[in-house]
């Protein structure tokens, strides 16, 4: 088993903790110890899907789906590297997990044959309890190759994480954001391709949420993504010099303040 895995299988329970596995993979350990995993892309599948280099897996495997049992699995849309066909079926082998999906992730779940009761294909406005997770699917701007995508703030132990998911900047959409209170951790792209937000993009929504904390992702994975965190640190020191934010490597771990509750 990878040190990645070890080490989220045994944080200690009583603290709220997020885990960073990667491109836009996020993992999230409730106190009571719940594992709730966002658009984990764990696979080599880019290349072989994409057909060119580009989109080679250049961060290293550190966590199999083999590896980790988890409560509950989002994908945001079916873009590969957020809805990884090598990955799901085996990380949906467990009758112990539920995955909640957005509407157009049901054709790629069929064509691999998945099909049961434990799959919830999800829109904006929708809202789930998941164990200690509440969750709460909003709108992304990902343009016509994923219509359905959806963003979330996902609620647990008085925490509110916003995943912006593959979206441009909709800075006309912060009341849907904010009408779950606070933002205590925001995580969002930087890296600009195909619709998403760039490093400027990601400093401007953070000035006008206003969240405890903002999480950069979406660069490294792959040469045809871009995503500069350095320019991003730039920008955040320019536009928001009040907000504090964390770039998170991939396998790092933050333990969530009590502060932030």
């Amino acid at each position: 088993m990878n040190d990645f895995a070890v080490r989220i299988l045994s944080a200690a329970q009583g603290k709220t903790r997020l885990f960073a596995a990667g491109q836009a993979g996020y993992i999230i350990k409730s106190r009571s110890g719940q594992l709730l995993a966002w658009d984990l892309y764990l696979s080599e599948c880019g290349e072989r899907v994409e057909g060119h280099i580009g989109f080679k897996r250049l961060l290293p495997q550190i966590l199999f789906p083999q590896e980790i049992c988890f409560d509950y699995i989002i994908a945001s849309h079916p873009h590969f590297d957020h809805f990884d066909m090598d990955s799901i079926p085996v990380l949906m082998s467990s009758p112990r997990t539920k995955l909640f999906a957005s509407v157009e992730c049901r054709k790629e779940a069929e064509r691999l044959f998945m099909k049961h009761d434990r799959t919830k294909y999800v829109k904006p406005g929708e809202t789930y309890s998941a164990g200690d997770f509440t969750l709460n699917f909003i709108n992304c701007d990902h343009g016509t190759g994923a219509p359905d995508a959806v963003g979330a703030v996902i609620s647990v132990d008085g925490v509110n994480f916003f995943f912006a998911g593959d979206t441009c900047l909709r800075l006309d959409r912060l009341s849907e954001i904010l009408a779950f209170g606070k933002i205590d951790v925001m995580i969002a792209p930087i890296n600009g391709a195909y619709g998403n937000l760039n490093e400027y993009d990601c400093a401007l929504l953070s000035r006008e949420l206003k969240p405890r904390l903002t999480v950069p992702c979406h660069y490294g994975m792959f040469a045809s993504h871009g995503g500069n965190p350095g320019l991003f640190m730039e920008y955040m020191k320019k536009e928001c010099p009040e907000n504090e934010y964390l770039l998170m490597c991939m396998g790092e771990e933050f333990e969530i303040p009590e502060e932030r509750k």
